[in-house]
């Protein structure tokens, strides 16, 4: 994700316009908008919207050798295309709900659900631009969720500062659409134990000991890679070391 908008909070802003420059620290991921909607020419296709919103955290550079935390939002949005089938049936489930009636729940139709996973990002690039040197699809910061402005503990810039801030970011995210499936699974009845554990304190201590495998790899490197003319050296290690 390259050269996301950085729209730092209220107080952090007249340390942005004095900056010689600003580097990467950390970030965090808030929260993910997530939409599914049926592609009409192509059956069985959906698009998934995404918004993801990002609390950055990066370190700006003044005339003192000391940097300056400076903590701000940055948003960006996907799509993306995935095949979830067809299904145009229609759900009724009863489920409880504290404090509601118990209505019926109808659903128009059983679309898949769209599962976003995403571990929090690394911060690969921070600049300074001034603000004519903008890109002209840039637009100010507009919609944040409540509960998203929450975690900043104060309000945020809008975006029309004298200068701003690009963040690029590195993410693994994983995206599915699920849907609900009947299975036919073979299912026996409730497994009883009918044996005794053959272990006991009438069993022999050291005969125990002499049947567990020699642990070569707690004093050795782990090796991926075996070549065949050590694998007999490697057996004769193990027979040896008692």
């Amino acid at each position: 994700m390259e050269d996301l908008r950085f729209y730092p909070r209220l107080q952090y802003v007249d340390v942005i316009n004095r900056a010689l420059s600003v580097k990467g620290g950390s970030a965090k991921l808030l929260h993910v908008y997530v939409d599914v909607e049926p592609v009409t020419f192509n059956r069985g296709f959906f698009t998934v919207d995404m918004r993801f919103f990002y609390q950055v955290t990066l370190q700006a550079y003044l005339s003192t050798p000391a940097p300056v935390t400076v903590e701000g939002l940055c948003v960006f949005d996907k799509r993306v295309l995935l095949f979830g089938s067809e299904g145009s049936a229609k759900i009724f489930s009863s489920e409880f709900r504290a404090g509601e009636p118990d209505a019926q729940c109808l659903r128009q139709s059983n679309l898949p659900v769209a599962v976003v996973e995403a571990v929090d990002p690394i911060v690969l690039d921070a600049k300074l631009v001034e603000s004519c040197g903008c890109r002209p699809c840039d637009c100010d910061l507009c919609e944040v969720p409540s509960f998203v402005s929450g975690f900043f503990g104060g309000e945020l810039s809008s975006g029309d500062d004298a200068r701003r801030v690009y963040v690029t970011l590195g993410q693994f995210s994983i995206v599915r659409l699920e849907r609900d499936s009947q299975l036919l699974i073979p299912v026996y009845d409730y497994c009883m134990p009918e044996k005794e554990c053959s272990g006991g304190p009438c069993e022999d201590p050291c005969g125990l000991f002499r049947n567990i495998s020699f642990p070569v790899g707690e004093f050795f490197p782990p090796n991926t890679i075996c070549r065949p003319e050590t694998y007999e050296e490697t057996r004769n290690l193990c027979s040896c070391c008692q």
